[in-house]
């Protein structure tokens, strides 16, 4: 399971350290794509499995379905970490996610996900101002809280 929040910095060529505790869980090679909130997915391969076999389930005649399927699919990209542990990123994913310097990788479940530290601090504080109403809405899915 993929927990824990690490901030870390890319360097110059656009390269990314994988945090250690994510390491195991989300292989030595995995894709990245675009996220929703603004930042980018990370999933294991036999997790993107799963989220490939979703997709296509997804009715082509739905004009919908086909713009969430480009969305996620066009910019994925497979990666591998080096000896370092590190992975690139692509131009534009980094550009996507309005990625600089300094960054946020959280664990979340199933898979990672990749922040400008600017956007997850700001997307964080919302969040935590209205995770009581969140919450509130979410009762009938009984997640025990």
């Amino acid at each position: 399971m993929l927990i824990g929040e690490y901030e870390h910095s890319i360097d110059t060529k656009g390269r990314l350290i994988m945090p250690a505790k994510l390491k195991d869980d989300i292989g030595e090679k995995f894709v990245i794509t675009k996220g929703l909130d603004g930042c980018l997915f990370v999933y294991s391969q036999k997790e993107w499995q799963n989220f490939e076999e979703k997709l296509r389930t997804f009715p082509l005649t739905n004009k919908d379905a086909r713009a969430l399927m480009r969305f996620f699919l066009a910019g994925a990209m497979e990666c591998e970490l080096d000896k370092q542990g590190r992975f690139l990123i692509a131009g534009n994913l980094r550009e996507f996610a309005g990625l600089e310097k300094e960054v946020v990788i959280i664990g979340v479940l199933n898979k990672i996900e990749i922040w400008s530290k600017e956007k997850w601090l700001k997307y964080s504080e919302e969040e935590n101002s209205e995770a009581d109403e969140i919450a509130e809405k979410m009762a009938n899915l009984d997640l025990g809280i």
